[in-house]
């Protein structure tokens, strides 16, 4: 059992532990012929299912979202908000947060001063180098390094849809010729622009999830004298030949392998 339920993506483990955290309170609820408010139940599940999702190994920051779930929708409902509102907003989560469900990779957007780091790696990069930047957001990276250094061309991958609308808007109107972006997945083959044998530089800024497969599709394609840099998430088992702390808000740091 526990095998199995390793196996099941981690929305679903979170909505499971959800309805284990709504019986438990309503068991003990029944079982002590206590009466609570609304918003006491809500408050009660969102704690128990908080402590499920921690002992269940969910990561840290399933466990603000399990806590607020649903009390956030106890509120929703007393606040008689339109119907349409709700629809909106799924549509607004589903183009932001497309493919999380499968890659449990969520929108992480790189700060500015990671954007200036990232210009040091690329100091000894000689003219017409190759940037690909994985899972590329709103394309803040690649504009701002198109910008600072012209002498290369920059790639982008993002599979959700809003990000990448976005991003290609950015680079089309900001005039940017040295740089696109492609819509899909990095794992997708028959996706040229991930072939990742044809950059000079790569750069990732994903979750803790796919960084082995990621790590492992790196060297079976990457060249002998190419750099592989992944901001924040580290390889499991694999220490970095250079390691560039970011003084950010999230104390970022670049993990480079010179491959």
């Amino acid at each position: 059992m526990r095998a199995l339920f390793k196996k099941i993506p981690p929305a679903i483990k979170a909505l499971l532990l959800q309805f284990a955290a709504l019986l438990l309170v309503l068991f003990v609820a029944r079982a002590t012929d206590m009466q609570p408010s609304f918003m006491t139940f809500a408050l009660l599940c969102g704690l128990c299912a908080a402590v499920f999702s921690y002992l269940a190994g969910l990561q840290r920051w399933w466990l603000p979202i399990q806590l607020v779930f649903v009390p956030a929708l106890v509120l929703m409902l007393a606040l008689s908000i339109p119907p349409g509102f709700y629809l909106a907003a799924f549509l607004l989560l589903l183009a932001v947060y497309w493919s999380v469900f499968r890659t449990q990779v969520p929108l992480y957007l790189s700060s500015d001063k990671v954007w200036h780091a990232l210009e040091d790696v690329l100091q000894d990069a000689q003219s017409g180098f190759r940037f690909i930047d994985l899972g590329s957001g709103l394309g803040g990276v690649l504009t701002h390094l198109a910008s600072v250094r012209p002498d290369g061309r920059y790639s982008g991958v993002e599979s959700a849809p809003l990000p990448f609308v976005w991003s290609w808007l950015r680079i089309k109107l900001g005039g940017y010729r040295n740089c696109k972006v492609h819509w899909g997945s990095i794992w997708d083959d028959s996706l040229g622009a991930c072939d990742l044998g044809q950059y000079d530089v790569v750069f990732a800024y994903l979750s803790p999830v796919p960084m082995e497969r990621l790590w492992n599709k790196a060297r079976a394609e990457m060249r002998a004298g190419t750099v592989f840099v992944s901001s924040t998430f580290a390889v499991p088992e694999q220490s970095p030949s250079q390691t560039l702390q970011v003084d950010d808000l999230h104390r970022s740091r670049l993990l480079i392998w010179r491959m």
